[in-house]
């Protein structure tokens, strides 16, 4: 575990958020898992200039120290700790701690995920599928599950606050994706247990939604990326004509962890450059 307190003397520091805007997080307290790099650093980044204090989950330590770094330069508290979010034990010790370090959760971006690498279907082996289910599937499960747990038992504490979460799911959890049955179908999965958790836990006070990404510029595409082919056929079908950055979708991370959306849950929020309307 890594904790990063408020920035040195002579830190340039964010624009405030004006006092009383449905946007200033300031007392917030957000965990981001996989929040160390690609679209869950850019929701991180966001969050915390709005004055949101940051737990962030990773497996890699070095990853994690530098995207605290990072995020502490904009004067919140921020907390990286290892987890492999597909072990259930460690997901229960990291919610713990991080419940220690700040004292609550209000939102939880469940953002970690593996991409798959079978070379087709029937070429995907049991332990293939396996991987990308235990991280991708059973990883959102516990993660999901541990942080509900803690907004069901502050509520029934009397704190009615409630919470939110949110989902990083994939076009392909909609319209398939050839030799990533896998990963289609774990996220897939998500949007099933995301609907499902905002209708059951909204008499609690908690807010359930996913995001849908379309070709974003991450570790996990920049195999894609670098294949000449791939950008020739695919960039020109995106019609925004450009991929996408983890920033994009900062704006989003604050609306869904702010008051703003208050009374958004259930829904599936897509942001692909226009992609998958083209």
């Amino acid at each position: 575990m890594t904790d990063r307190g408020s920035p040195t003397a002579g830190t340039t520091a964010p624009t405030p958020v004006s006092h009383g805007s449905p946007f200033d997080l300031t007392g917030h307290v957000a965990l981001v898992t996989g929040g160390n790099s690609g679209i869950g650093l850019g929701m991180a980044e966001a969050l915390a200039l709005h004055g949101s204090r940051v737990c962030i989950w990773g497996t890699n330590p070095d990853k994690n120290d530098a995207a605290a770094d990072r995020l502490a330069t904009h004067g919140v508290d921020v907390v990286s700790i290892v987890c492999d979010v597909g072990d259930e034990d460690a997901v229960e010790a990291a919610t713990a701690e991080t419940v220690e370090q700040f004292g609550r959760i209000d939102s939880c971006f469940v953002n970690a995920g593996v991409g798959g690498q079978a070379p087709s279907f029937v070429g995907m082996t049991t332990d293939e599928w396996r991987r990308v289910m235990r991280v991708n599937l059973d990883g959102a499960f516990f993660t999901a599950r541990a942080v509900t747990r803690h907004m069901v038992e502050r509520y029934g504490d009397g704190d009615r606050r409630g919470g939110s979460l949110v989902f990083t799911t994939s076009g392909s959890a909609l319209y398939g994706q050839q030799r990533g049955q896998h990963y289609g179908a774990s996220k897939a999965g998500l949007i099933s247990m995301m609907k499902a958790i905002a209708v059951e836990h909204a008499r609690h006070g908690i807010r359930s939604n996913a995001v849908l990404p379309g070709w974003i510029e991450s570790d996990m595409t920049a195999g894609a990326f670098g294949w000449e082919t791939f950008v020739e056929r695919v960039l020109p079908r995106v019609p925004l004509r450009r991929w996408g950055d983890p920033s994009d979708f900062g704006g989003l991370a604050v609306y869904l962890a702010s008051t703003a959306s208050g009374y958004h849950t259930g829904d599936v929020i897509t942001i692909d450059g226009g992609y998958h309307s083209f």
